[in-house]
């Protein structure tokens, strides 16, 4: 991981994802720039991430569909949700849903440029 430390390990822990992506290059641009994801090439040279915290690890695939309607949503927890939904904007993605529809809770939903719809999340004692 990253962080040279090791994940946390058990069973039902979701560990690995596959998003799919036009660009490998602007997604992992994206996600690092928005989340702080570590990029990192495979000894196979594939490109790989991690998440911020080293819990979570991946990789993009260009040979799937985006999942660009809203369905099972997977929100990425943030320290503050009006920086993110900016960064978000700035680097090509788009809010989809904007904070105070899941109220009390604080959520946006965005579209990242290959066309995913993920969700932020910002703890209540953070804003």
């Amino acid at each position: 991981m990253s962080n040279n430390s090791q994940p946390t390990y058990g069973n039902g822990k979701i560990c690995y994802i596959e998003l799919p992506s036009r660009d490998i290059e602007e997604s992992s641009k994206f996600y690092n720039s928005v989340f702080g994801w570590n990029i990192r090439r495979r000894g196979d040279g594939s490109v790989a991430f991690d998440d911020s915290v080293g819990q979570v690890s991946g990789t993009w695939r260009t040979d799937r569909k985006s999942s660009s309607e809203t369905g099972m949503i997977v929100h990425i927890m943030i320290d503050d949700i009006e920086v993110t939904m900016q960064k978000v904007k700035d680097l090509g993605g788009t809010i989809v849903q904007p904070v105070g529809m899941d109220a009390p809770e604080i959520t946006a939903h965005f579209r990242d440029p290959s066309g995913n719809i993920f969700g932020l999340y910002q703890e209540p004692s953070k804003k």
